[in-house]
């Protein structure tokens, strides 16, 4: 046992000095990772200082290709808002349209040239897809540009790991991190070989690549408990709120909706809250007092985007099951978005996938002020509040919104006395108290 340990931190001394050779002689760029193994969350991919990159923000190159998709115009300026909060200059624009993605390239050899062309001569930092890329094609255009490539996912990761300020959101986000690194280990050193003489034992050994996968997966095997451990605690303090009887209500919304400025007009909290993609990372909760009711608990959550990565959702598990949780949902809504409809049905997505679709919403279109409308409260045929109007910054509706929260707690609290009467308190029953979360909204 001791042999083998030996043996086995021989081999990461190995390793480390052969990488940092390697770094010096700059036949290699570092791994992105690196840092992530350190515990801190990964390097971010836009501010990898190139030969010969300006100080300053990095000048961002955008390329955007339609499939035929009804929401390409949309998601490419969605798209200039998340690399302008990533903390890079949106300088130029490629677009185009086929049919299929290219295999090797993803955009095909005419539009790689096309923008090779003008890298050098516009100076461009780093080009960024409105696309998931395969390790495969963001190698190749890497080798074709001579400049870094990132593509949606990436970005996205990007302003997650700047925006990360507690304990567990960068642990989260480091453990995404690694999780779409790992797809994108390419390399191997044959000088890294461990295996030495003796008969049957001669072989090429533990490569850089197998190396870095070891690391990594070790890295992430800790990040994941270290997680559950988080978890464990999440649900501690949620069966405290629980034994309180305390009505649990969560802000959910795409991203930039107005959640924060919600949560902080409601609360008078001091959340942080811009004018920008993902300003809250991680989740907030406040008591609120209501007059008529007492105190809940309001949650601020992370917001959703079209096309969140996976990886994101699995390491926000922990973070996302406070929504999973609440007994009743606040749908935030941007009404002056034109794009507000198809915000709506890639958040109720995103709540289908974490579980959290029959959850029941009231829905609140924030920001009525720069849509120049008035603030009012619509019901359903059955009486039940369906949306409340209003906006955060001006304050304006925020009484009826408090109405209508004392109206759907009362309603819950109800339920949940008639199932402590009979001695249980079945999940199901409180969906029964509002109308349950619909697929798509009218506009």
């Amino acid at each position: 046992m001791k042999a083998s340990t030996r043996a086995r931190n021989e081999g990461v001394q190995e390793f480390e000095k052969a990488r940092a050779a390697s770094e010096r002689a700059s036949t290699r760029p570092a791994n992105d990772f690196e840092a992530g193994l350190e515990g801190a969350p990964v390097q971010r991919s836009l501010h990898r200082p190139t030969e010969g990159q300006r100080v300053g923000e990095p000048r961002a190159l955008l390329v955007s290709v339609d499939f035929g998709r009804s929401d390409a115009v949309a998601s490419l300026e969605e798209l200039t808002l998340l690399v302008r909060s990533a903390g890079a200059e949106p300088y130029a624009t490629v677009t185009g349209k086929r049919q299929r993605p290219d295999a090797t390239t993803f955009i095909g050899s005419g539009k790689v040239d096309e923008i090779a062309a003008r890298v050098e001569p516009e100076a461009i930092d780093v080009v960024i897809f409105d696309h998931a890329l395969s390790p495969a094609q963001q190698r190749n255009l890497e080798r074709r540009l001579q400049v870094n490539v990132v593509d949606r996912t990436a970005l996205i990761l990007d302003i997650f790991a700047q925006r990360a300020k507690t304990h567990e959101g960068k642990v989260q986000v480091e453990l995404a991190q690694l999780s779409h690194l790992a797809t994108r280990l390419v390399r191997g050193w044959t000088h890294l070989e461990r295996q030495k003489g003796g008969i049957g034992l001669r072989g090429p050994g533990e490569t850089q690549l197998e190396t870095d996968r070891r690391l990594i997966g070790d890295r992430v095997k800790a990040l994941k408990i270290r997680l559950e451990k988080l978890g464990r605690q999440r649900t501690t303090q949620r069966r405290a709120r629980s034994r309180g009887a305390s009505i649990t209500v969560a802000l959910v919304g795409y991203t930039n909706a107005g959640k924060s400025t919600l949560f902080n007009a409601l609360t008078h909290g001091d959340s942080y809250a811009a004018d920008q993609l993902f300003a809250t990372l991680d989740t907030t909760s406040r008591k609120l007092y209501l007059e008529g009711l007492g105190q809940i608990v309001l949650s601020d959550t992370v917001g959703f985007i079209r096309e969140l990565p996976h990886s994101l959702i699995e390491a926000f598990k922990a973070t996302l099951e406070e929504t999973t949780q609440a007994d009743l949902l606040l749908h935030v809504v941007d009404v002056a978005s034109p794009q507000r409809s198809d915000q709506i049905a890639q958040v109720n997505a995103v709540l289908k996938e974490i579980g959290a679709a029959d959850i029941p919403q009231i829905m609140v279109y924030n920001k009525i002020d720069a849509a120049d409308l008035p603030p009012s409260v619509e019901r359903d045929v059955r009486d039940n509040i369906r949306r409340v109007s209003l906006s955060a910054k001006s304050g304006a509706g925020l009484s009826e919104l408090r109405g209508a929260l004392v109206e759907a707690a009362l309603a819950l609290s109800e339920v949940r006395d008639r199932g402590a009467e009979a001695g249980f308190y079945p999940d199901d029953q409180r969906f029964a108290v509002l109308e349950s979360a619909p697929s798509t909204i009218d506009p």
